[in-house]
């Protein structure tokens, strides 16, 4: 399975590249917000990963609510995709505000959709299904958003990394693309800086092995941008 991220965040918020930040949490590789203490995007040791992305006008912290950063890290307590997406479906869906969370293993991924505003309706849970999928701050493969009706075609097209030999150099472009047509306006790009202090602050690329292949490790790249840009590298997950 492959994974690869831009996170689109408040330039001056601070944060950590991936790394063992939680010592009660001795198995988890992830970024960390400082701000909040959670995460938008992890592995453990287990080769599972999670990943959170606001929806659309939820941008930030809200009184009364917890950090939707919290979820990867509860994810990322569970060994298994399966076990971890049904745990966090029983959440409280008022204690957080509205979100996409991507669940995945080396056999199974699933999107939680937490969609409901008020609180009242639990997030809903989708088995994704083999093959590429993209989602953002909408609904999955929203051929509304125009980042993805403008990328989606884009991957497809392209040649997938190869983990084994190194080689993400078509992923690595993709996600450093700054194109946009003027009438979509900057965040259309796949890497954006609105000039306003919302930039795209990292890129992430995750390989997890197959069943097939134990004898492989899970690959995890990371770069950062902003506010200060460093080159590709890999984290050791394990």
């Amino acid at each position: 399975m492959l994974i690869a991220a831009n996170r689109d965040e408040m330039i001056d918020r601070p944060w950590e590249p991936p790394g063992r930040h939680w010592p009660d949490r001795p198995d988890i590789v992830a970024g960390r917000d400082v701000l909040a203490g959670g995460s938008w995007l992890g592995i453990n040791d287990s080769g599972m990963v999670a990943a959170i992305l606001n929806r659309h006008g939820s941008l930030g912290p809200a009184p009364g609510q917890r950090s939707r950063g919290e979820l990867v890290l509860e994810a990322l307590d569970h060994a298994d995709a399966r076990d971890a997406a049904e745990a966090l479906a029983r959440l409280e869906p008022a204690a957080y505000r509205t979100f996409n969370l991507i669940i995945a293993d080396n056999r199974d991924a699933f999107w939680l959709r937490h969609a409901d505003p008020s609180g009242t309706l639990p997030p809903t849970v989708t088995a994704l299904k083999p093959g590429l999928a993209m989602i953002a701050a909408g609904d999955l493969d929203d051929e509304e958003t125009p980042r993805l009706r403008r990328y989606r075609p884009r991957f497809a097209a392209a040649k997938p990394p190869d983990p084994a030999l190194g080689d993400w150099r078509e992923w690595e472009a993709l996600l450093a693309d700054e194109g946009a047509a003027p009438e979509e306006g900057p965040q259309a790009a796949m890497r954006f800086d609105t000039g306003r202090g919302f930039a795209t602050v990292s890129s992430a690329l995750i390989a997890l092995p197959s069943r097939e292949h134990r004898d492989l490790k899970p690959v995890f790249r990371f770069a950062a941008l902003q506010p200060k840009a460093t080159p590709w590298r890999e984290v050791a997950p394990s």
